[in-house]
């Protein structure tokens, strides 16, 4: 079932924007709960509130939901980082804002990224996977972008940059498994804390 078209005056479609991602937060929500294959449709529609079939007003099917989840994990993040690496700053200090803005993202939307993390294997050989993947190529590209910055300019320095690359990919990447909202150490806190295991390594 093909989802209907959004409105086009301006109030109506920021409702119609406001609902979906909300849909789209339920459904990651469920997900990372109960996992993708095991959530039905009916659920989804239980969870949002919709009466029967008012899902499809905002998406076209169960997988279309799950490339959204990815599309709002990536695309907002990949942003502000682009914002970040364009700041005329010193790599160390464009390393720690990337890392705050990256774990204040993983705190806000840390059932995307444990779906993400579940069930990219339902739609690695659909035809959207290859914008996905292009989205975190591109992301990790910045990082490293900021380490060979480093390099070039002698605050850093790093036996194997792709190994110190993978070790903060690694760390950050995890960090959803663990985070607690209400646990001891803030998101903020959480980055200077990996910033801080780069900063030390390249030093070393």
């Amino acid at each position: 079932m093909a989802a209907i078209s959004p409105p086009t005056r301006p109030v109506l479609r920021e409702r119609y924007e406001r609902r979906r991602r909300e849909v789209i937060a339920t459904a990651a929500r469920l997900f990372a709960e109960r996992g993708y294959q095991a959530t039905s449709m009916s659920e989804l529609t239980e969870a949002t509130g919709l009466a029967a079939g008012g899902l499809y007003h905002y998406i076209e099917s169960k997988d279309q939901l799950l490339i959204s989840i990815c599309d709002e994990l990536l695309d907002p993040l990949l942003e502000r980082a682009r914002e970040i690496a364009a700041e005329e700053a010193p790599p160390a200090q464009q390393l720690r804002a990337l890392l705050h803005a990256w774990l204040a993202h993983i705190a806000s939307h840390r059932d995307h990224m444990l779906v993400f993390a579940q069930e990219r294997h339902v739609i690695e050989r659909e035809p959207h996977w290859r914008r996905v993947r292009g989205q975190r190529k591109a992301f990790e590209k910045l990082l490293d972008d900021v380490l060979a910055r480093g390099e070039r300019d002698g605050t850093m320095h790093f036996e194997d940059r792709s190994f110190a690359l993978l070790t903060l990919l690694g760390m950050v990447n995890y960090t959803p498994q663990w985070l607690n909202p209400r646990g001891r150490l803030s998101p903020e806190q959480i980055a200077d804390g990996y910033c801080d295991v780069i900063l030390r390594a390249s030093a070393a």
